[in-house]
């Protein structure tokens, strides 16, 4: 059964200020835009938490010191059951695909007046390229340390332990103070697009692929990359690094959002994408990320 907003009112609850409710998103919205922190909810087995999120260029931070983590007893042995045991069913299911792209690829070959396209496409996505190479690169920074995930189980939990003084890794950040001084429990508001619901992810790649939600999956992929640059997971950045058939799976299902003639593809792949290493890679994945949560509340 998926689980109930936490918006949700009961008849029996009090109604809430209209015109109080219509302020204060457009406030907590101003304040994270300033500070340039986001408020993020996480559901992973174990329950659901608040936490913050932000990115800086990599030249303006420090990553989290994981000197002091205790280490995997078993270090190869996530990444190989990820990586071996799902390429083995992802690879050969993909290549009848890539044998289609191939042959659609020398048919273009031959058409002078696609050449001439592609060569203009090409040009203009190495201006881009060298424009976002001359850009340090924005890397993701959790509330937490020494690699671990800080979670609140509340509003209230999260904006005491703000105000606290704690150390923290996004103490580094510039405009920490004034977060740690404007903010609210109000303040505390994910966006849909900043909840991610992890713990539905390994079910929902267990029922059939026509009831996979591609909306869940693609959120879970992002929240989960971000937490293995953060916290610093290699298993983790391994199983969703480019090539992976993880990514493949994620790449399939961003096609099939996107509508067009690459959805039909996509879709075609989806189909054949063993129904097994998904949810196992997964499971594997959310696992690593539960162990490195420190639940503050």
């Amino acid at each position: 059964m998926a689980r109930q907003s936490t918006g949700q009112r009961r008849a029996s609850e009090p109604a809430v200020d209209e015109e109080a409710e219509a302020e204060s998103p457009a406030e907590a919205s101003e304040l994270w835009t300033a500070v340039r922190v986001t408020p993020v909810e996480i559901a992973l087995p174990k329950g659901v938490g608040y936490t913050l999120r932000a990115y800086r260029p990599v030249t303006d931070v420090t990553p989290t010191d994981v000197s002091e983590r205790e280490e995997d007893a078993f270090p190869e042995r996530a990444p190989q059951r990820i990586e071996e045991e799902s390429e083995g069913e992802f690879e050969d299911e993909f290549d009848d695909e890539d044998a289609v792209d191939a042959d659609e690829d020398e048919d273009e070959a031959d058409d002078e007046d696609d050449d001439e396209a592609d060569d203009d496409e090409d040009e203009e996505e190495d201006d881009d390229e060298a424009e976002a190479a001359a850009e340090p690169e924005e890397i993701p920074i959790f509330l937490g340390k020494g690699g671990r995930l800080y979670l609140f189980r509340s509003p209230e939990g999260l904006v005491e332990f703000v105000k606290s003084g704690a150390e923290h890794d996004l103490a580094q950040l510039d405009t920490w103070s004034e977060l740690v001084e404007q903010i609210t429990v109000e303040d505390v508001a994910p966006a849909d697009e900043d909840s991610y619901e992890l713990d539905l992810v390994v079910e929902n790649l267990r029922g059939s692929r026509d009831s996979w939600d591609a909306n869940l999956l693609i959120q879970a992929g992002e929240v989960a990359r971000d937490l293995g640059y953060a916290l610093r997971i290699d298993p983790i950045i391994g199983a969703l690094s480019p090539g992976s058939p993880l990514d493949d799976l994620d790449e399939a299902l961003r096609a099939t959002e996107s509508g067009g003639l690459g959805s039909f593809f996509a879709r075609r792949k989806l189909k054949k994408i063993g129904s097994e290493a998904a949810p196992l890679g997964w499971r594997t994945i959310i696992g690593k990320i539960s162990s490195a949560v420190d639940w503050r509340d």
